[in-house]
């Protein structure tokens, strides 16, 4: 195990997104593993499109979000969150990434989660229309991705995506958690 305190000593932490599960689950993480820590949050543009396709673009989506949130604030970490879509087989699941950017430049991601999506909400996304907004449409809301989104409404409320994103970010950190395995060998 790393010492924290390399870990923690840069306490400012940028987040790219201003959505509120997303600064929730990087303050719960960062605290558990830092005690008090700051978290500053800012709308930054993914640099892919509005829904993404696959591992790759959400990846990338996750990765340019952590980038662009450190590099504007400043901060010692920066931390990105992309969900996205990814089709197996003909079935379509959501699926999510995140990236980590550490005070070095160096980058940890985790990707995974990934929870199949019912008939109807495919129909809608194949159609061209965003997740979030099927999933308003299958619950008859408004806004769920800044709450429970798709994960909270297929298990019937039994996990949320502040629980999944705090899973992502905890695997995201493990180069830094665990430098020694992540080491090149020579």
């Amino acid at each position: 195990m790393a010492d924290s305190t390399a870990l923690c000593s840069p306490r400012l932490i940028a987040v790219g997104s201003q959505n509120p599960v997303k600064i929730a689950a990087t303050e719960a993480v960062f605290s558990r593993l830092c005690g008090p820590v700051r978290v500053e949050a800012l709308a930054v543009a993914s640099g892919v499109s509005a829904q993404p396709w696959g591992d790759a673009e959400t990846r990338r989506g996750a990765i340019n979000r952590a980038r662009a949130a450190q590099e504007k604030l400043g901060a010692g970490w920066g931390v990105g969150f992309e969900g996205g879509l990814l089709e197996v087989e003909g079935d379509l699941y959501v699926s999510a990434w995140c990236a980590v950017i550490g005070p070095e430049g160096r980058v940890g991601t985790a990707g995974g989660e990934n929870l199949l999506l019912p008939p109807t909400v495919v129909a809608e996304l194949r159609r061209g229309v965003e997740l979030g907004t099927a999933i308003d449409h299958l619950l008859g809301t408004q806004g769920s991705k800044r709450e429970g989104g798709a994960i909270a409404a297929l298990t019937g409320g039994r996990l949320t995506r502040a629980q999944v994103y705090e899973n992502l970010l905890l695997m995201a950190l493990a180069p830094f958690l665990t430098p020694a395995f992540y080491e090149v060998q020579r």
